[in-house]
């Protein structure tokens, strides 16, 4: 099985860490079949309701290069990774990332989540999205501390880490998003197909554990269950700490030991998760007060969001030496602060897109300006290109995932026609979005079948069509 990290794709003829300008790279990528789906025989599941928003984008989308990109990006996912069947006469949908056989419960709620939209009118691609909803209580129900599942009992590469595994995880670190995702997804696919049927008794169960969890990695009383340690040459893929990472102070926010990229926190309360948390917490409680007419889990979720909601009101945020009051992307309640932001989401950067602040909070923008500066050490600008990356990867790389995401949230027409530019010019002839690419390479990157930011841009564009449909009409 191929490690996310260690995945470099170089393209034939072209030198490792060669500066390619934008033109020699549009027409390297002419020079080439790259912009393909698979054969229709060989397509995991066919949407009549994306191919026909596919044919209506090609029709707006003017850019050539965009639009092929968006015809590949946005139905990736169904083409390639998932896995639909009926267990009890129920969906159940499995979803792989891409490259690596396994369902993350994270990605696999991203991957879907542009089709929530279209399912109204395709009952087909409705029970596919039911199915992942019933996939992922089913997975949180065996462990909520695991981020990523196998389809089935059939073991895993990370047997061997020192925590509770069981046959059925491919791997198991604890991260807040991971038991967020599940709920945006349920949430939303309530409210755009009015089905219920999806709360039943082991959804709520898993919900159920999904609060325990979160309280748990409070510690207000203890460090909980969970500890993580792994044989590795890669310090962020075990937890400091013998396990159960760096001191931290209880405070009402909630612990996470690894971070939406799957690397180890360096101060456990993940500013960014925990916002997402607030937004989930809610949203679980209107389903059980609303569907479930449990007034007193729903109260219970209430409470524990207004907890954590009041203590990133009380310790999130500082002055910066030189961008005013901003949010840390890290804290550990003993007054420690990491400024920096990831690329992965939930960051900073998404906080907008995923509910947690505004926009145009003065808070939110002042963030914004440090994160997409220099200043933010994750932050790296190339001969043609800028954006965050990450440690996951390491110095240089930047994430497709997030120049998408800085357009999604951005309402400047110019800065998101820039973005779209240097999505562009930075696909390496291949159609599809990568994990990352060298800043002044983008023929050097990570992960040619990343489904999750293949889709994450084809919501990009649909996005762009329904707020300024004008910058589809330009080619860049």
């Amino acid at each position: 099985m191929v490690e996310r990290r260690h995945f470099i794709k170089q393209t034939v003829g072209v030198t490792a860490g060669l500066s390619l300008a934008p033109s020699f790279v549009l027409q390297a990528a002419e020079a080439i079949e790259s912009y393909e789906r698979p054969l229709l025989a060989e397509r995991r599941f066919r949407s009549k309701s994306v191919e026909a928003t596919i044919e209506r984008m090609s029709g707006i989308i003017k850019d050539e290069e965009l639009r092929r990109m968006f015809v590949n990006c946005f139905p990736n996912t169904l083409d390639t990774t998932v896995t639909y069947s009926e267990k009890n006469g129920k969906p159940d949908t499995f979803v792989i990332t891409g490259d690596i056989h396994a369902m993350w419960l994270r990605d696999s709620t991203a991957q879907v989540w542009p089709y929530l939209p279209l399912i109204k009118e395709d009952v087909e691609l409705e029970k596919l999205i039911e199915g992942v909803v019933r996939r992922q209580s089913y997975f949180i129900s065996i462990d909520p501390y695991a981020n990523a599942f196998n389809d089935g009992a059939t073991g895993s590469d990370w047997e061997s880490d020192f925590t509770e595994m069981k046959p059925e995880l491919h791997e198991r670190k604890w991260e807040i998003d991971s038991l967020c995702y599940p709920i945006r997804l349920a949430y939303h696919y309530w409210k755009m197909s009015g089905n219920t049927g999806v709360f039943d008794k082991e959804w709520i169960e898993a919900m159920k554990l999904v609060v325990q969890t979160f309280k748990e990695q409070q510690r207000f009383e203890n460090k909980g269950p969970y500890s993580f340690m792994r044989e590795t040459e890669i310090s962020t893929d075990t937890c400091p700490g013998r396990g159960w990472g760096n001191p931290a102070k209880p405070n009402g926010l909630i612990c996470s030991a690894f971070r939406p990229s799957d690397d180890a926190t360096t101060y456990l309360y993940l500013i960014p998760s925990n916002y997402f948390a607030v937004v989930s917490l809610r949203q679980l409680a209107e389903i059980f007060r609303e569907v479930l007419s449990d007034e007193t889990f729903a109260i219970e979720c209430e409470t524990l969001a207004d907890q954590v909601a009041n203590a990133l009101e009380k310790y999130a945020a500082a002055n910066h030496l030189d961008y005013g009051k901003i949010l840390a992307f890290e804290i550990d309640g003993f007054g420690n602060r990491l400024y920096m932001d990831d690329a992965n989401i939930p960051s900073l950067l998404s906080l907008p897109y995923l509910g947690g602040l505004s926009a145009n909070d003065s808070l939110y923008q002042n963030t914004r300006k440090f994160i997409l500066s220099e200043d933010n050490p994750w932050f790296w600008k190339g001969k043609d290109t800028e954006g965050i990356g990450g440690p996951h990867v390491g110095e240089y790389y930047i994430w497709p995932m997030a120049i998408i995401m800085r357009a999604m949230t951005s309402s400047d027409k110019m800065e998101i026609s820039q973005c779209l530019s240097m999505l562009k010019q930075t696909h390496a002839g291949t159609g599809f979005m990568h994990e990352t690419f060298h800043k002044d390479n983008p023929w050097d990157y990570t992960r040619s079948w990343f489904a999750w930011a293949n889709t994450l841009f084809g919501e990009l564009i649909l996005n762009i069509e329904k707020k300024y449909p004008e910058l589809l009409a330009k080619v860049y």
